[in-house]
């Protein structure tokens, strides 16, 4: 058996399905409190498949991360700071649209991502087709069909981890294009967020948070063990890239 334990987070929209995917890998091998220093709930499982360890957290559901609320800012902690393995983000079939939202923002943050497109079996009801290859395409990763409660898809879900975490599967998310102004302003800010985080953290994503004014990342990126990043509020812009 492979000693090593491999770390998996769960996101999502409310009312995708999540918590039942995290409940039907887990089963009975989970526990529940709060976040450190939150009353956010704090959900986490353990699975094996083929004789490997996976621990995954059920990060809170969210409809974005630019941390508008401790749920958010702690979905967005996580990701960003423990790095998962591989982050599982959970959408609505039937609701795609709104919820390819929360899918682009995450892989913006890393490149590690699975796109899990739940209740497949309903959307089939409302005559729905996704072109599911097409759609992985499009957004640079895999993306695997699911009806969590009824069990569809889960050993392909399976499969499809274990080939990302031993590192079969290269994926290459798509880049979001901003506005010209917006565009212009993250390549003058680049080298300098790569001269404070370097590698540690995608420069481009922490690039927009700061136009558009995030302290609570300010906050966050300076209180992370073993990284000096004083020098991060000098470079912060105080406007919202939504007014550039």
């Amino acid at each position: 058996m492979n000693n090593r334990e491999y770390t998996i987070a769960l996101a999502g929209n409310p009312n995708t399905g999540k918590s039942t995917l995290f409940n039907v890998l887990t089963g009975l091998r989970q526990h529940t409190g709060n976040w450190p220093g939150k009353t956010v709930v704090h959900a986490e499982g353990f699975f094996t498949y083929k004789d490997e360890q996976y621990r995954i957290i059920d990060l809170p559901g969210t409809y974005s991360l630019y941390s508008n609320s401790v749920d958010e800012e702690v979905a967005r902690d996580f990701i960003i700071f423990a790095k998962p393995d591989v982050t599982l983000v959970v959408l609505d079939a039937t609701a795609l649209e709104r919820n390819l939202n929360l899918a682009l923002q995450v892989l913006e943050m890393t490149d590690r991502v699975i796109v899990c497109l739940n209740l497949m079996d309903e959307a089939k009801k409302k005559g729905i087709v996704i072109d599911i290859a097409k759609l992985s395409k499009k957004l640079g990763v895999p993306v695997v069909p699911l009806a969590a409660r009824n069990k569809e898809g889960i050993e392909e879900l399976l499969e499809t981890i274990v080939r990302m975490v031993h590192g079969e599967i290269k994926t290459k998310p798509i880049v979001v294009s901003y506005s010209r102004a917006i565009e212009e302003k993250i390549t003058k800010l680049l080298p300098l967020v790569k001269e404070i985080v370097g590698e540690e953290y995608p420069a481009r994503w922490v690039a927009l948070r700061l136009l558009d004014g995030d302290t609570s990342l300010l906050h966050a990126l300076q209180h992370q063990p073993h990284h000096l990043l004083k020098g991060v509020p000098n470079y912060a812009c105080h406007c919202s890239a939504k007014s550039i």
